[in-house]
């Protein structure tokens, strides 16, 4: 009995010790944050594009390769393709998974290396948008906290759609709706759920995942996302067996010219970089 007293005071401590730990962190690092209400106004780089007088694309123009969707125009099967890759207790959490934290400590604390990392899909909103990917345990506190910050500034789907946008899927693609058009050529909508499951799993690893420049690697996370997709209810036997043994499709799509017309398109890129510099190529001019 002694001995279980003892435990229990040692683990009151402990857990107090913690607590004051956590606060004194918070204390520390809150008044640097930055203010996560400016994600309501982002603005993501996307190219200027030039059409003709009848709406026919001519000319595309800038580092990045960015189409913005809205939550409302992401298919529901993606959705559920990248909650079973990156964090199927996206809609339940309030920007952190805990379990998740808690199996990235156990990677670390077993093996001596960081695995999986523990993130939710908030604090990967947090660190695309306002830190660095640098991997610190300071860096990780800060990014906890700023996802706690956004969880009450924003409602799930905001932050859903922060995320699709943002993420970079090699190959100048940044947000899936771009990584559709370059991989398979169609918008999101039109893909497949073997081909939603390749986009959801690119992330993790965009060199070596995107079914272009690492296509076995891209099939092997394919796989293991429509594994998961089966285990938490997303999709039912039949179809998994279906999607898995469907081969990679993918290959580079351009930007889809209507037709060349490459001079006017040159003129109305130098016109605009005269009138707003090289803000012409990032803020999504038409």
């Amino acid at each position: 009995m002694r001995f279980l007293t003892f435990l229990l005071r040692i683990s009151v401590l402990g857990a107090l010790g913690g607590l004051w730990l956590l606060a004194g962190v918070y204390l520390y690092l809150s008044p640097n944050l930055p203010d996560v209400e400016t994600l309501r106004d982002v603005r993501l780089q996307t190219p200027l594009r030039v059409y003709t007088r009848e709406g026919d694309l001519i000319g595309q123009f800038g580092e990045q390769k960015r189409t913005p969707l809205p939550f409302d125009d992401i298919p529901e099967q993606f959705v559920e393709a990248l909650l079973a890759a990156e964090d199927d207790n996206f809609f339940r959490h309030r920007g952190v998974d805990v379990m998740g934290l808690m199996r990235a400590v156990s990677e670390l604390v077993l093996t001596g290396e960081y695995g999986s990392g523990g993130s939710s899909l908030t604090m990967q909103v947090a660190r695309y948008y306002f830190l660095s990917l640098e991997r610190t345990f300071m860096r990780k506190f800060n990014e906890i906290l700023l996802a706690i910050e956004i969880e009450r500034a924003l409602d799930k789907q905001e932050i859903f759609e922060l995320y699709f946008n943002r993420v970079f899927l090699g190959h100048r693609s940044y947000g899936f709706e771009a990584a559709s058009q370059v991989y398979y050529g169609k918008s999101i909508s039109e893909l497949n759920l073997a081909q939603h499951a390749m986009l959801a799993g690119i992330p993790k690893a965009p060199s070596r995942n995107n079914p272009i420049s690492g296509p076995d690697a891209g099939l092997e996370r394919r796989n293991w996302i429509l594994g998961r997709m089966l285990a938490l209810g997303f999709i039912d036997q039949a179809r998994y067996q279906e999607a898995s043994t469907e081969p990679v499709t993918a290959t580079h799509h351009g930007a889809k010219l209507a037709f060349s017309a490459h001079y006017a398109a040159e003129m109305a890129r130098q016109e605009m970089l005269e009138r707003y510099g090289m803000a012409a190529y990032n803020d999504g001019f038409h």
